[in-house]
């Protein structure tokens, strides 16, 4: 699972523009449901960002796994926050949880390194 998520970041970026400038209106749209979605509200957004890290692994989307560790790590989560993050998501989704997981590990590991 060597994987340079920092590069992976890069991309997905590369990619959003590319697609929500393609996409108008329906991609302004998804931009700002994504961004009311994880807000602050009654759950903090660092929750939210790790509540969409386990989803991530649960639908084993690995952009999805990349973006929501980045962005629950910039939210302020700490390792061992995303470490019960996993555990709730191998819980929901069993042996893909266990991979899936892992790269959520590893991706958690390259953004905490970085702050």
């Amino acid at each position: 699972m060597s994987e340079d998520y920092n590069q992976s970041m890069k991309d997905l970026n590369t990619s959003y523009k590319q697609v929500f400038g393609a996409t108008g209106d329906a991609g302004a749209g998804f931009r700002q449901l994504h961004a009311d979605a994880v807000a602050d509200g009654v759950l903090d957004a660092k929750t939210k960002e790790l509540m969409a890290v386990a989803v991530a692994i649960s639908i084993r989307c690995d952009g999805c796994i990349t973006d929501h560790v980045y962005n629950a790590v910039k939210a302020g989560a700490t390792e061992d926050e995303i470490n019960e993050t996993v555990k709730v998501a191998m819980m929901m989704s069993g042996g893909p949880g266990v991979i899936y997981g892992g790269k959520a590990l590893a991706a958690a590991k390259t953004f905490l390194a970085n702050k």
